[in-house]
């Protein structure tokens, strides 16, 4: 951005900073992913799946646990993948060293959620924080339906990145599906019973 942009001739700290923190935050939406739009047209970017998956918790929130608030969760959604900004995205189906890219993240969050005046910006870091460490019930919901959007683009556009990484039904199971069925059991019965099928058509069903 221009020197300057954000230094008004009235200095207002708090919402200065806010805003530099929203120009920021536009950044994720030039960060692509490993899934593809449901039509299969393009790469979707980080910023579309966030919103993406704030709306299925606003949707989807009878599926949710006893003591869930969705409120909560919504903004966990939001918040969750800013720090690709710095971090990138990982590929669920990636073997990455997962401790460089914990490191990677922690890093972003400092910074980004830095960038806003300190008691919002340890609100949102908090919200970030209890999302990744997916103990409470708020963030095991919220957990499973950032793992449910890319099973379900990825059906409607034909396998999208489980043909880019060769994904066997068993990867499923273990990366995503359990984390799904912590949070949110009777949505991965559903989900599974429509994606199972795909696999086991083209011979990548191991668990048959």
């Amino acid at each position: 951005m221009a020197e300057g942009a954000f230094s008004p001739a009235v200095e207002t700290p708090d919402l200065t900073a806010q805003l530099r923190f929203l120009v920021e935050a536009d950044r994720l939406k030039a960060v692509l992913r490993a899934s593809r739009l449901c039509d299969g047209s393009r790469f979707e970017n980080s910023a579309e799946h966030s919103w993406h998956a704030a709306l299925y918790a606003l949707t989807l929130a009878g599926q949710a646990g006893s003591g869930v608030q969705i409120d909560r969760v919504i903004r966990m959604l939001l918040l969750h993948d800013l720090v690709e900004i710095d971090a990138g995205d990982t590929p669920i189906h990636l073997d990455l060293d997962p401790a460089l890219q914990e490191a990677a993240e922690q890093a972003a969050a400092d910074r980004l959620f830095g960038l806003l005046p300190a008691e919002q910006g340890a609100e949102f870091r908090a919200l970030w924080d209890e999302f990744e460490a997916a103990e409470s019930a708020d963030a095991v919901f919220a957990k499973s339906l950032d793992r449910v959007v890319p099973l379900l683009q990825n059906l409607a556009n034909d396998g999208g990145s489980w043909v880019d990484y060769d994904v066997r039904w068993s990867q499923i199971v273990t990366r995503v599906g359990d984390k799904v069925a912590r949070g949110a059991p009777d949505l991965w019965t559903h989900v599974a019973g429509l994606v199972r099928p795909w696999f086991a058509a083209r011979g990548r069903d191991d668990l048959a």
